[in-house]
Formats: C-alpha cells, structure tokens, sequence
C-alpha cells in the first residue's frame, strides 16, 4: 500500500469490451486464422494497461516474467484471435493476489501469487488458456450481470452494510474487473482450455489437476483465516466459481481429448520459478498475522484478534465479524479537516453524508483528527469512521471503520491506538518470502522439508498445498519440490 486511495479510481469499462468473434452454437468456436483484433481494440487493451499494471503492483519483470510471456503466447494463439505469438501481450504481474484474467485486445495477465501455486509448465498454459476462452467466447458480453469495476474493499465493506455507498469506498482500493462468470460459461472456457492445451502439445490431464490445487489452496486460506471452506476463496476462484464438479468434468473431457503430444515440462517450470517473491513485497508492505508494516514508509499497526488483513497496492483491509476497515493514504491537502471531507466525499460518492465535527487528538508522534457519521444501509444503520493522521506536510494517513450503529470505532479502536512509526528493531525483521525449489533427499519427508517453511503456523498445510501432495504422500528421492524461505527475492 503506497499510493492515494483518494485519487486512485479508473475507468476501464469502456477499454474491457467483448471481442467480436463469430460463435456457434452452445460451444464457442475457435476463430479462423486471421487477425481479428482490431485496431480499435488493440487501442482499448494498451489504454487499460499501464492502469491494470498499477492497480496490481506492476509488472513482475526478470526471468519469470520472460518464460510467462513465452508459455502465455503459446497458449493464446491456440484461441484464433490473432495469427502471431507476437500479437499478444502477457504479463507477469506483481501481485501477492491469486488472480488472472485477459482483457481485449491481446493482453493476457496472471499473477505471481497464482503462479506459485502451479507445479508445470502445462497448468500454467491452462489457466491463460482459460482465460483467453472467456474473451474468445465473449463471455463478458453474454453473462449475467453487467461488468463492474470492484475491489476488495467494495467485496468485503458491500458484503457488511449492503450499502452502495459505503461500497463506493472501494472504487479507491485497487480495482480490477469482477466479471461474475456463469457455471456454464466456466464449463465452456475449461472446455476450449483443455483444446488449447491440446492443440499446443500439452497434456490435458493439466486441467483436472490445476482446477484440484486451487480447490486445496480454497481449504487451506479458509484454515488460516477461521472461515468454512465456502466463505473463503482466493481472488481467481472469487471470479471464477470453483464448482464441485469442475475438476471431475475437466478430467473427463481430457481424457476424451486426443492429444499427440502430453507436454508437463515440471523441471523446466520449476527451474524458471525458482527465486519468485510469493506473499508481500516488502515494497507494498507486508502482513505478518495480525500485523501490518511497510518499510518505505516506516509505519505500522495491529489489526484486532481474529480479524484478517488482505494488502493490496493502494490499501489495507482489515475484516472481522463486528466491522470491516480500510487503512490509506492520500494528499494532506489544507488541513486533516480537509482530508477527512476528501475521504467522506469519496465514500459517499454522488450521495450526501454529514458527518461530526473533526476533533483533533495526539497518536504518539502524529497529529490527528477523527470524525463519524451515521449512514443508513440496506441491511440497517452503520457507524463509518474516518480517522487521519499527519504524515509529513503534504501527506495524510487513515483509517476508515464501519462499525453496527451504536458501536463507534467498536473493535478498531485498539487497531488505531497501535498505529505507530517503526522502530529500528522493527524494520530489520521485515523480510520477504521466496520459492525455493530444492531436490528431494533420500532422508527427506513431507514433514521435514515442511518444517522449513518460513511460516509461524500450518508449516505442513502451507507445504502441500503449494505442491499439490497429500498428506501420506511418499516423497521419490531426486525429485523436486517447492519451499518457502527468507531472503531476498530478486
């Protein structure tokens, strides 16, 4: 979290426009060869972009991100939009979210999060592959609800008070494209994934097996975060529904695809992979637990017991049972009076919203000020708090809380009380997390290779699902396997 959330609202609808394709029938077909982007969309795809690049982190750049591109240009010119690898751009991005997606126009994005996740070369083809499908098949003209700009925030704050105006704090908080895919439309771009893969000389088994680990890394953040199963769901899965029988259809139809060449390449993903930051860039801030520190900016705080903090480029949530909260920073402006008006204006939107009279208070070594309002939601009244602090004279942090009416800044108070500068002691811990591919050793097990994982909690979860084993899996000597270590990342 580095930049305004004030001043950080994109309007990429109008360059996320379907392709024209022709399609037939139930099943989209693939286009003929020829370049059917046009000229208009390439325009729309490169104006959306370097804002897409700023709103997840930009572009991871190194190695990675050259052997992403290579696979990713593979994959797409299976689809038929265009004749030449060179037509698509494909972008690692650097983002500790699980996520990918492609948008008109040849640009083709997955995250570093979710390729961490991934075991070969083949699920990484798919997962791209799938998301060329959606465009190919023009999936975001055809679903059911319109396509929306959306952010963490606006998920989790909308999901509390029901409220469009309250959520409207979250087109601030680092949007992407929420497209709400159908369970047949998912169906139909698994299908043409598994072609793609075919067509390109991979195995198609790589579906099943993709679609598997991402259901095993459901269940593991449901775990970390006290939540059932269904309550959690990495941000691919968030747009992209992982059905129950998703696996089982995707292996059924590899196994009717004929395929003349079964391509994994482990070994050479693997090799590529090794040394990719996973989780924080320290760079962004990191959460540690209940903790969140950012080194650049050398400050901190605590989020309340049992609540979870998801960071993000431009903002931190935090979200808990009794209120959800969002931690930023924007332009100071004339005073932190005139902050926190900027922060109510740009929760309420279009709407009105009164708020108290800013009352000013000391937090350590920062001037600050705190102001509430009443706003009235779908599912009742809430309380929504902003909090600001004097960062430097023309910067400004805060805290915005929405609370059940009556509660005040209810179980964020502490939250804000241990908003802090860091000390000396504080900012030598912060270290980021790599991958690490090592070679099995004839001694090695799943549980002490996992006893290695630089994680305080869930060692041995966190070890097999980042490899898709199970737990009395046997590990084969010689082979490779993925951990997570400290250290430098680049």
């Amino acid at each position: 979290m580095v930049r305004s959330i004030i001043h950080s609202r994109l309007l990429l609808a109008a360059a996320l426009l379907p392709l024209t394709l022709n399609v037939g029938g139930a099943e989209a077909q693939t286009a003929s060869r020829q370049n059917v982007i046009s000229a208009s969309e390439r325009s729309q795809g490169a104006k959306a972009h370097p804002q897409l690049l700023e709103q997840f982190g930009g572009a991871y750049s190194g190695r990675q991100a050259a052997y992403v591109t290579q696979v990713g240009r593979r994959i797409a010119v299976q689809s038929g939009i265009a004749d030449s690898q060179s037509a698509y751009t494909v972008t690692l991005l650097n983002s500790n979210l699980m996520n990918a997606f492609a948008i008109p126009g040849g640009y083709v994005y997955v995250t570093r999060q979710l390729l961490a996740t991934m075991n070969d070369e083949a699920e990484l083809a798919f997962v791209l592959g799938h998301e060329v499908a959606h465009v190919a098949a023009r999936h975001s003209k055809k679903r059911n609800t319109q396509s929306t700009l959306a952010t963490i925030g606006s998920v989790l704050l909308g999901a509390v008070t029901g409220s469009s105006q309250i959520g409207n704090l979250a087109g601030q908080a680092g949007q992407y494209l929420v497209l709400g895919y159908s369970r047949n439309q998912e169906y139909q771009a698994d299908r043409l994934g598994v072609r793609y893969l075919a067509q390109a000389g991979y195995d198609p088994f790589a579906a099943p097996d993709m679609l598997a680990g991402l259901g095993a890394q459901t269940t593991l953040e449901a775990r970390l975060q006290g939540k059932q199963a269904e309550d959690s769901t990495p941000s691919w899965a968030s747009t992209h529904p992982l059905t129950s029988d998703r696996v089982t259809r995707a292996r059924a139809l590899a196994q009717k695809t004929p395929a003349a060449q079964r391509l994994r390449n482990r070994d050479t993903f693997l090799a590529a992979i090794d040394g990719m930051l996973i989780d924080d860039d320290p760079r962004q801030g990191i959460v540690d637990g209940r903790t969140f520190r950012h080194p650049d900016l050398r400050i901190g705080f605590d989020a309340p017991q049992g609540y979870t903090m998801t960071n993000s480029p431009d903002a931190v949530t935090i979200e808990g049972r009794d209120g959800q909260a969002q931690f930023g920073s924007g332009a100071l402006g004339v005073s932190l009076a005139s902050h926190i008006d900027g922060v109510f204006k740009a929760i309420a939107g279009q709407a009105q919203i009164r708020y108290s009279e800013p009352q000013p208070f000391r937090a350590g070594s920062f001037d600050a000020m705190t102001s509430s309002a009443r706003a009235n939601t779908k599912s009742g009244q809430v309380d929504v708090t902003v909090t600001a602090f004097r960062a430097t004279s023309s910067l400004a942090y805060h805290f915005v809380t929405i609370t059940r009416a009556g509660s005040g800044l209810g179980p964020f108070g502490p939250m804000l009380g241990s908003f802090r500068r860091l000390t000396s002691e504080e900012l030598a811990s912060i270290r980021a997390r790599r991958l690490d591919v090592v070679t099995v050793k004839a001694s090695d097990t799943v549980q002490t290779l996992s006893a290695r994982m630089a994680y305080p909690d869930y060692r041995l979860e966190r070890f097999l699902a980042l490899n898709g084993l199970a737990a009395n899996e046997r590990l084969q000597s010689g082979s490779k396997v993925k951990i997570v270590v400290y250290g430098n990342a680049r």
